[in-house]
């Protein structure tokens, strides 16, 4: 069976879902999908740590599902700005967990994680899918991809 490892950067699919659909992603139905063709050693979503009730379940749901939660503290700036990146997080754990899996399945539309694919690929002989939505995903993570799976309304909420 394909061993595979899972990341998601739940801030920008959360974001890229809902001003595209106005709908949440469907981690459940997601997790199944790949559970049945594939042995899951590693599933991590990558979180901002917030005083919020409704992200505490929602983090909860995600541990129930199978999901290695991941949380960084929210940091609100004095100028108003606030920050809350995982990029150098999950491109560590990518490289960790590369030489044991088969694939690396990321959930992102961010382009700076392009680089990365191209180096798990060249360096490890892993596959890279890359689920996105089509129309916020940076075209550099696309083509960095061997497959590119376009989140569409099969997979929301």
């Amino acid at each position: 069976m394909n061993k595979v490892a899972i990341f998601v950067d739940v801030q920008n699919i959360y974001y890229t879902t809902r001003d595209t659909f106005k709908k949440s992603f469907n981690y459940r139905a997601f997790y199944s999908s790949i559970s049945e063709k594939s042995e899951i050693i590693y599933a991590n979503a990558y979180a901002i740590d917030s005083n919020n009730d409704s992200q505490h379940k929602f983090q909860t749901a995600l541990k129930h599902i199978g999901f290695n939660v991941k949380l960084k503290p929210y940091i609100q700036r004095s100028d108003g700005s606030a920050k809350g990146d995982w990029d150098v997080g999950i491109t560590i754990d990518v490289l960790d967990a590369a030489p044991e899996v088969d694939e690396i399945i990321l959930l992102s539309g961010d382009g700076d994680f392009a680089l990365l694919l191209d180096t798990v690929k060249y360096k490890y002989d892993c596959k890279c899918s890359v689920y996105g939505v089509l129309n916020l995903t940076a075209n550099a993570l696309i083509n960095s991809a061997d497959e590119y799976i376009d989140i569409d309304t099969k997979w929301l909420m």
